[in-house]
């Protein structure tokens, strides 16, 4: 996490923790007291302030387990102004920040573009440039590999495969695997086995092995390994989850000639629009709170002075297209492209000045670490 923090340029530091339990198996209210007992034990042991460590959604949690936390938070910590900022993924009634949620599978979309801006440095592969178009096979249909394909489509890529623990559906006929029918069969059946549409149905496994452009494993670590990586038919690998591609699998892809834009960077999504969380609380503020009337203001004053100067009107319409100002969502998303973007370029500048460097992934750790030993040459040690 630190590492990914200082890739993307979030002040934060890192680190992880959390249960060891099914919550399937457990009602709401066995939830909530396991959620509350948990973070009771981590103000006990000062790991969680909002000056101190600040959690967010992981596997088996969301926005009403966040709100549990920093509910028990606020409630064992009383008169602290800050106490909501203790923990991000809020819901948007409780603190949270609209955006959050789909937030990682959006970064990995951004990513994802940006690496394919650069064609040129994929040699071999047979890439073109751009989106729209690209056949993805993607691993996972939680909350980041949904919003993952779901995002994709709308920018128009094809998702031709969907891989989950009990089975992976492909359609390449049209545009591919409709995102929305897909997610309502699963909610009706608890299952995308039996996927009405689906073309051809394949063991779980099967999705590594699907002829595509881009290969997304957006589920568990170790996926790709030593005896997976020889079968994957992918042009580029990205990585959404954590640690998918072990490090024999990495070589194996290297020596297969297939590119790897890495972890460590490309899901770094959440723990970006988690700063801005973060830093909304602390502002108790919304973003463009103070400066939208000024630019509504000022957008009208310079529509004014062009109608003057053409002599010609505006139609009502087009006037308010014009002058409708970005919500907070907008502005978020736009923060995060700026970061994803920011980012990608400067792995691609390191890889391009340290050729030893060789992958993307070996290029994202060097940025890390530079940032990293420069901090801590330019504050000092103390005492």
């Amino acid at each position: 996490m630190t590492y990914k923090c200082a890739i993307v340029n979030v002040p934060f530091g890192g680190s992880k923790g959390g249960i060891a339990f099914d919550p399937r198996r457990y009602s709401p209210e066995q939830l909530e007291r396991i959620t509350r007992r948990y973070t009771a034990e981590l103000i006990r042991k000062n790991f969680i302030g909002p000056g101190v460590n600040v959690p967010a959604p992981d596997l088996g949690t969301g926005p009403r387990e966040m709100a549990w936390i920093a509910d028990t938070y606020d409630a064992l910590h009383p008169g602290g102004i800050d106490n909501f900022a203790c923990v991000t993924g809020k819901p948007v009634t409780q603190g949270g920040i609209r955006g959050r949620e789909d937030a990682t599978g959006r970064g990995v979309v951004l990513g994802l573009a940006r690496g394919l801006d650069f064609v040129e440095d994929f040699p071999g592969t047979g890439l073109t440039r751009g989106l729209p178009g690209k056949e993805v096979a993607i691993q996972g249909f939680g909350n980041v590999g949904f919003h993952t394909a779901d995002i994709l489509v709308r920018r128009g890529a094809k998702v031709v495969a969907i891989g989950e623990w009990d089975g992976t559906v492909v359609v390449r006929s049209g545009r591919g695997i409709s995102i929305p029918d897909l997610l309502e069969w699963r909610s009706e059946h608890g299952t995308i086995k039996g996927f009405p549409d689906a073309e051809e149905e394949l063991p779980p496994e099967a999705i590594l092995e699907v002829e595509c452009d881009v290969l997304v494993p957006a589920a568990i670590e170790n996926v790709i390994h030593g005896g997976t990586a020889p079968l994957v038919r992918a042009k580029l690998v990205a990585e959404a989850a954590n640690g998918p591609t072990t490090p024999e699998g990495d070589r194996i892809l290297g020596e297969r000639g297939i590119p790897v834009i890495p972890d460590v960077y490309l899901n770094a999504g959440g723990v970006v629009v988690s700063y801005f969380e973060w830093a909304r609380n602390l502002s108790h503020m919304r973003f463009g709170l103070l400066e939208k009337r000024l630019e509504i203001a000022n957008t009208n004053a310079l529509l004014n002075a062009a109608e003057t100067l053409s002599g010609r009107r505006l139609s009502p319409e087009m006037r308010q297209n014009l002058v409708t100002q970005s919500d907070e969502k907008e502005l978020v998303v736009s923060g995060l492209e700026e970061k994803m973007t920011r980012a990608y370029d400067e792995i691609r500048e390191a890889r391009v000045r340290l050729p030893e460097c060789g992958t993307l992934r070996n290029a994202a750790y060097v940025v890390a670490l530079e940032k990293i030993r420069l901090s801590y040459e330019e504050l000092g040690i103390f005492p």
